[in-house]
């Protein structure tokens, strides 16, 4: 063997080596499985939710979150009816935005009836921006999760701006998330909401990685605290995906809440530009 074939068998066999040990370079990925929360269509799941089920399906939305509406937890519609529409359009509902009370264990046989995987938990069961009240909160969350975990249910809750505000120096989020059984009490993480507060959702990724199965993919506007279409705001959603792997992000639910004309139209121009995005 000459020394010339020799160096380049030698080269060409320490290229393929670093291509296996480096498969990321030069690599983009599309997002896949969108999904969206139906309190963005809120008006017209109460209207039509059969109707607009269908709608959100041709537009190629595949993985839902409900939320709790004046009709109850699935727009009038029952625990079974729900689940066999969205099966039948090829849809899967994952999740669903309700309330802790005194309805709790109903609530928790409903979502297991509708077949879903996540129950999240909307909004703080009591009031008052106090370490103590989000130490109890958190007691709450723990046995919340209990009931759901008997159900087979994964517990969550929700974030909006305000529970990112300090309290005797603490940052009463951070409680909510040292506080509660990382086994039991997981996050849906609001990035647009984290992003309005100034701090950065990659930054809870790293220091909580896999707390938060679940996102709300969201733009807010860059001149107020008002969520917009995606690409008219201040998130990097790139940059949000490229991290997604340390926050153990299993779905994430397209929401807007304010439009500027229609929000069907408003959650096409959103999975458009998701379908274009490489990260």
């Amino acid at each position: 063997m000459t020394t010339t074939r020799r160096n380049f068998l030698k080269t060409s066999g320490a290229l393929a080596l670093g291509a296996l040990l480096l498969p990321h370079v030069g690599h983009t990925a599309k997002v896949k499985n969108p999904g969206i929360q139906l309190y963005s269509l809120r008006a017209d799941m109460l209207a039509d939710p059969a109707g607009t089920l269908k709608k959100i399906a041709n537009l190629g939305y595949k993985e839902l979150e409900s939320a709790s509406s004046p009709k109850g937890h699935y727009y009038g519609l029952a625990a079974k009816e729900i689940k066999k529409i969205t099966q039948d359009l090829g849809m899967n509902l994952r999740s669903g935005h309700v309330h802790l009370d005194k309805n709790w264990q109903r609530t928790v046989d409903e979502a297991a009836e509708a077949g879903q995987q996540y129950l999240i938990c909307s909004s703080l069961p009591s009031q008052g921006q106090t370490v103590s009240n989000y130490q109890r909160v958190a007691e709450a969350f723990n046995k919340g999760a209990e009931a759901c975990k008997k159900a087979n249910l994964i517990f969550g809750y929700h974030n909006h701006d305000y529970e990112f505000e300090k309290a005797d120096g603490k940052v009463l989020y951070d409680l909510l998330l040292t506080e509660t059984d990382p086994n039991l009490v997981k996050m849906e993480l609001d990035l647009g909401w984290v992003i309005v507060t100034g701090f950065d959702p990659v930054t809870y990724f790293e220091k909580y990685p896999d707390r938060f199965p679940l996102w709300h993919l969201k733009d807010m506007r860059k001149d107020k605290a008002e969520s917009t279409e995606f690409g008219k705001g201040r998130i990097d959603i790139k940059r949000m995906f490229q991290n997604a792997q340390k926050s153990g992000m299993k779905y994430y639910f397209v929401e807007q809440e304010e439009y500027a004309g229609a929000p069907l139209d408003s959650m096409k121009h959103n999975i458009n530009y998701l379908k274009k995005l490489n990260y």
